[in-house]
């Protein structure tokens, strides 16, 4: 291929634009359907980068990569600038923008989790931002009613206006600017409104943009786009591999329902009643009555308290580790691997319970880790493995049960491995949503089903013990009394009448 064959390939890209944009600056979530099908409305704009190298014209192709299955489209709405803007003032900004089009934003949500928030690699692959076909003068129409839709093999599937934005779009342009120059020919990805979901190779997709209550109602005719099966693989020598969860496939379909999941399972809660129970019910009379239901392997053994006066009451979110490997932690290891999903979704009253397999070569947490746990509001941490920044973490006062202090990090000796399944902990199994307890005794799981038969009959057990103290306190001998003999159970049952 000659220099002349790449520059009229590289031309060709840039076809519907006045040349190759500077920067392309996409918006996170903008539209108030999208917003309510996430289930969070932002309070102001966050944008991402997506290399001028992912522009493609309409009529295009795009890969789906070997190895992946989700390849999600995005119809959206987007501003090309005409005049430099630094710092301008919202009421100016629109006088910025040259001309608006269609735009597709394409995302590959088998590599979003390694990528968060920076859409890096997700959205940043050849082919990746087509854009066009035609541009409409800014000058023209209002920037408050554009319409935007989008087709899937002719079925319409997103169809929205900008009266839906959170934000109106020239807030985009004065926000961005306060940071940095806009460009002429630069170009800003509006955001998605609802209904955006998951392509496959063979599926053609269309997305036009146009102003339907202006005089002659001006459009960008229908950006196309046909998706086609690369067959190039990723190298796992060089970077994190496609990795896939039902978080990512609910997502990327914009459901559960839409992605062939079924519905979230409404997670654990404890009452209040029950955790002011379980705060009163020491960890060794708990113990004593799971031992009675026959249940011995409940307690979390070898680790120890950085706060022996606080009590430890909630339900397990779990974190696994497996032994260090280092073609393993290359793959799993960097990026959003499973500890950092683990801290960053753990919720109010939850106990992160961490399977280090007594490993204490390494630390599993740090001062960062333990911050965001605090920060959400999660219960406690329990790993039976070490804690970096020891002095630091346990100055939080989170509570927190561990092998020990140690300095290296993670990978010395753990790869992270998974987030909300089955582990072992301290000889122990601990699955999610059982319910954990820890006092200066130690740690003690509780399975869901037993937690309120369990906790009444230790609390009942205190009284009765701390009755029976009162008369080993006032002279008598252990012996009949401890356990209660029938004539001094007849006088406890006596005394409560």
């Amino acid at each position: 291929m000659t220099t002349d064959d790449i520059r009229d390939a590289a031309d060709a890209r840039f076809a519907a634009l006045p040349g190759r944009p500077g920067k392309v600056v996409a918006v996170h979530l903008s539209y108030a359907s999208r917003a309510d099908q996430r289930g969070r409305r932002p309070a102001a704009p966050s944008y991402f980068f997506k290399p001028s190298s992912s522009v493609a014209a309409s009529g295009g192709t795009i890969e789906r990569p070997a190895g992946t299955e989700l390849l999600a489209f995005e119809g959206e709405i987007a501003l090309v600038i005409g005049r430099p803007a630094r710092r301008v003032a919202l009421a100016d900004a629109w006088g910025h923008v040259a001309w608006v089009t269609a735009a597709n934003d394409f995302g590959l949500y088998d590599l979003r989790a390694i990528d968060k928030g920076s859409n890096v690699r997700s959205k940043g692959g050849d082919g990746f931002t087509p854009i066009g076909q035609r541009l409409i003068d800014a000058r023209t129409i209002d920037p408050g009613t554009l319409r935007l839709r989008t087709w899937v093999n002719g079925a319409l599937v997103q169809d929205d206006t900008t009266a839906d934005l959170i934000f109106p779009l020239a807030q985009f342009v004065a926000d961005l600017s306060q940071h940095f120059t806009l460009e002429p020919g630069d170009v800003i990805l509006t955001g998605t409104p609802a209904g955006s979901s998951v392509v496959a190779p063979g599926d053609v997709v269309e997305v036009e943009v146009d102003a339907p209550t202006t005089e002659g109602a001006p459009s960008s005719g229908r950006l196309t786009t046909t998706v086609v099966q690369g067959d190039a693989e990723y190298d796992p020598e060089v970077g994190s591999l496609p990795a896939v969860d039902d978080t990512q496939r609910a997502e990327a379909w914009g459901s559960r329902g839409a992605a062939g999941l079924p519905a979230a399972e409404t997670p654990p809660t404890l009452s209040p009643e029950l955790r002011e129970k379980l705060g009163r019910a020491p960890v060794a009379g708990l113990s004593g009555q799971l031992r009675k239901l026959g249940l011995d392997n409940v307690t979390i053994d070898g680790v120890r308290p950085m706060h022996p006066e606080a009590k430890l009451v909630g339900i397990a979110k779990t974190l696994r580790f497996v032994p260090g490997r280092e073609d393993l932690f290359r793959t799993h290891g960097g990026g959003y691997n499973a500890q950092k999903r683990a801290f960053d979704s753990v919720r109010a009253g939850e106990v992160i319970v961490i399977e280090a397999r007594g490993e204490a070569g390494s630390g599993t947490l740090g001062d960062i880790l333990a911050i965001r746990a605090q920060t959400a509001g999660a219960a406690g941490i329990v790993t039976d493995g070490g804690v970096r920044d020891y002095d630091t973490v346990a100055a939080l006062g989170l509570p927190v049960y561990a092998l020990g202090a140690h300095p290296a990090v993670l990978g010395r000796r753990h790869v992270p491995w998974d987030v909300d399944v089955t582990i072992g902990c301290g000889g122990t199994t601990v699955q999610p949503g059982d319910i954990i307890v820890g006092d200066g005794d130690g740690v003690i799981v509780i399975p869901p089903d037993l937690v309120e038969q369990v906790v009444d009959a230790t609390l009942a057990q205190e009284e009765e013990d701390a009755w029976i103290a009162q008369q080993v306190a006032a002279g008598h001998p252990v012996d009949g009394l401890f356990p209660m003999n029938a004539e001094w159970r007849a006088r406890y049952e006596e005394r409560e009448r």
